[in-house]
């Protein structure tokens, strides 16, 4: 049995532009967060724990920089709704 394949990240219009204008250690990071939740998306908290239905929306924070994901199964895609930068 194969392993299977981390699923592949797209980024909504707005966090793109601002993964644009981070600095490029920031947008490293950026990458390395993303590289971690490709291959295991439910290894972050869920977004909003008290709704049953928004499991697949997740929230990765590593210090000062924080992605939110919605995690599309059939697709094995995740779309980067936000990111966030306290820097």
């Amino acid at each position: 049995m194969s392993a299977q394949q981390p699923y592949a990240f797209r980024f909504s219009a707005p966090a793109a532009k601002l993964l644009a204008t981070l600095p490029e250690p920031v947008e490293d990071m950026v990458w390395d967060v993303l590289d971690a939740a490709a291959g295991n998306p439910w290894g972050f908290s869920q977004w909003n724990a008290d709704d049953p239905e928004g499991e697949d929306i997740r929230h990765a924070s590593v210090g000062q920089l924080s992605l939110t994901y919605w995690v599309n199964r059939p697709l094995r895609r995740l779309s980067v709704l936000t990111v966030t930068w306290l820097g």
